[in-house]
């Protein structure tokens, strides 16, 4: 049986994150569904779901969870070795309600439950109520009999930080001080939670993210670890690009950083899409009070860092732009021993997130 651990933390109890590019048992995901905020009631988006989740499963044994109304379409649309769980949610953003999965020396699995609130709560949060998408990561814990830490009056989602497993922590101060999440926490409090939970000792802070509007600006749009001492950052020399700044700022901060083990960073650069993803007019989406609107002409955050790294395969982004294979290259590169599959997720970019947002991974042990 699980059982929620508030006494103690994983520093403490001796578990730490895994890097992503450590060895998966499995990867988990949240089927959509919403109509407030997939288009023409979410079809086109399950079809984008379905090729992720087939992809992954090339290297990588999947998990789906889906709610009572859909199960059996879920169930009809995947493969017969992906696996498909009832359970309710908000939405599909997995990587954030989600478990963040630890491990230690022993061979033994726990996870961190963080407290979730749509990306700022009452403050900014993208939708209200958000009740069952907290409970996910409890969920998800019960099912593979794990126990867990409650991080109770602290806040935090999976894709506003990245770890290399090795002491290290990724993240942006655009997000983690944002007054949606934890107010009562200055920047030190903060980082002493990161280093608590997650195991770490050093915690290397970007400024901005690319999408401010709607998770305050997570991490894994902008930089993740692709080995230990090297990260990959997205980087563009057009100052049309909406991702100009950001992408500037961060990457020349990275080249001037050193991790928790000294070593000063490779930084491997990513192409930004040449065009803009935007929402166009004749987008079917329900009205509902409270979700956040999707508006003609609004621009997607449509990054290729927002990859999955799974065992043998990366997982990339792909958005039918001139830039499209030149990612591949780059990430390939990046990761010559595994197979780069690109998949199209424009359809997951018009809901506001892609692959590492939706996909959550559960380390072997």
């Amino acid at each position: 049986m699980a059982k929620r651990i508030v006494k103690s933390t994983p520093k403490q109890d001796g578990f730490r994150m895994p890097a992503e590019f450590e060895p998966q048992e499995k990867v988990w995901m949240i089927w959509p569904e919403r109509p407030d905020n997939w288009r023409d009631g979410a079809k086109p988006v399950q079809e984008a779901f379905v090729d992720v989740a087939k992809a992954i499963s090339e290297f990588t044994p999947m998990n789906v969870v889906v709610s009572q109304q859909q199960f059996q379409n879920a169930r009809r649309q995947l493969p017969a070795n992906i696996s498909v769980y009832e359970m309710s949610s908000n939405d599909a953003w997995v990587r954030d309600c989600g478990p963040t999965f630890l491990v230690n020396g022993q061979g033994e699995l726990r996870a961190n439950d963080w407290v979730f609130n749509a990306w700022g709560g009452l403050v900014d949060g993208l939708y209200f109520p958000w009740d069952q998408d907290d409970l996910v990561a409890q969920k998800i814990t019960e099912i593979e009999k794990v126990d867990s830490y409650r991080t109770e009056g602290f806040v935090l989602e999976g894709g506003s930080f990245h770890v290399d497993g090795q002491g290290t922590v990724l993240t942006t101060e655009m997000c983690l001080l944002s007054e949606g999440r934890n107010p009562h926490m200055n920047k030190e409090q903060i980082e002493e939670m990161l280093k608590e939970y997650l195991n770490v000792e050093k915690v290397l802070w970007l400024k901005d993210g690319i999408d401010p509007d709607e998770t305050n600006g997570h991490i894994d749009d902008v930089a993740c670890f692709v080995a230990p001492g090297e990260v990959a950052c997205i980087y563009t020399e057009d100052e049309n690009s909406p991702f100009y700044a950001a992408a500037q700022d961060a990457y020349n901060r990275l080249i001037e950083m050193t991790d928790a083990k000294g070593r000063k960073l490779k930084v491997h650069k990513l192409v930004c899409p040449v065009e803009n993803v935007t929402i166009k007019g004749d987008f079917k989406i329900d009205y509902v009070e409270g979700t956040m609107p999707r508006e003609d002409g609004d621009i997607c955050i449509a990054s290729y860092m927002n990859f999955l790294i799974t065992n043998d395969g990366v997982l990339v982004p792909q958005y039918g732009d001139v830039n499209d294979a030149v990612a591949l290259k780059q990430v390939q590169a990046m990761f010559p021993d595994r197979k780069i599959v690109g998949v199209n997720t424009v359809e997951v970019v018009y809901g506001g997130g892609n692959i590492h947002c939706i996909t959550q991974q559960q380390p072997k042990i």
